[in-house]
């Protein structure tokens, strides 16, 4: 049976190396494709471990990390992911932001997902935050990586609520797998307000 931890700030500490591990294995996959450095993410990590409003959902089985989602106020992350918010008039320091939702693939469709949402969105209304914001890679339809099984999780966000908002787009630098240099990609905001979780 899968365990899920609520942590929050430097409480993180012991689990940070997993973190990072399980963040390279999953993001190495279509759309990310990322080809992850450890040592970056450990400076990554390291920024949500020392704010204290951070929030990080665990899942194990057993002692093993095998999934895991984080949050942190919008305030507290960095120029690419506020910049958006703050052109378009948003009060950032009512927005909180989901860093990233990982799960390994055997584990998926067992509702760790949802239960990643829940915990996010149950924090962001208990801390009185009025949005919620994650960001998604946009890929091209004919991009050359992707599968011919692949399903976007576009479903599954406008099921919990979440509107795609193509007005918010950020741009981030990371090195796809086979490239030999980091490439910047577009990345679109959803957004939802956690009024519903507040009871």
């Amino acid at each position: 049976m899968v365990d899920i931890r609520c942590l929050q700030g430097n409480a993180i500490e012991p689990f940070l190396d997993a973190l990072a591990t399980l963040r390279i294995r999953v993001f190495r996959d279509y759309p990310y494709l990322y080809d992850g450095d450890h040592g970056y993410e450990s400076d990554y990590l390291r920024r949500y471990a020392e704010c204290p409003d951070s929030l990080f959902v665990l899942a194990f089985d057993g002692e093993a990390l095998i999934g895991a989602a984080t949050g942190m106020p919008l305030r507290a992350e960095c120029d690419e992911f506020r910049a958006p918010f703050e052109a378009h008039g948003y009060a950032i320091e009512r927005i909180f932001y989901y860093g990233e939702s990982v799960l390994l693939p055997e584990y998926r469709g067992q509702g760790i997902g949802k239960a990643f949402m829940t915990e996010r969105e149950r924090h962001a209304a208990q801390a009185g935050y009025d949005l919620v914001a994650f960001c998604a890679v946009q890929r091209a339809e004919d991009h050359p990586a992707r599968p011919a099984n692949y399903r976007p999780l576009d479903g599954f966000w406008k099921s919990r609520g979440y509107q795609r908002h193509p007005e918010l787009t950020t741009h981030f630098a990371w090195k796809d797998v086979g490239d030999s240099d980091e490439s910047e990609k577009p990345m679109t905001f959803w957004l939802k307000s956690p009024e519903e979780e507040r009871a």
